[in-house]
């Protein structure tokens, strides 16, 4: 098991379009990946799981991941959680 502390620097959070993204990325990998925020845990894999973790800016996070690739999937997710904070939103 892989685990890392993220937090959203993005203006807007991690809101619809990148929610989207977040979870394409994350169904790219074998590992089963998990946000967990407080005593909540919600899946990777499922954009209704990501929105309903409210992640808005600011806001701390694990990110969990357990299998082969765990490794690969949290370091590719968390890059790309800082990516969003660089990108201006429409």
């Amino acid at each position: 098991m892989v685990s890392r502390q993220i937090t959203i620097q993005n203006e807007l959070g991690l809101h619809a379009r990148p929610a989207a993204e977040f979870v394409r990325v994350a169904n790219g990998f074998r590992a089963e990946i998990t946000l967990i925020k407080g005593e909540q845990r919600f899946s990777a894999s499922s954009l209704i799981d990501v929105l309903r973790a409210n992640l808005d800016r600011g806001a701390t996070a694990m990110l969990e991941a357990r299998g082969a690739d765990a490794e690969a999937a949290v370091t590719r997710l968390e890059k790309l959680l800082i990516e969003f904070r660089d990108r201006k939103e429409d």
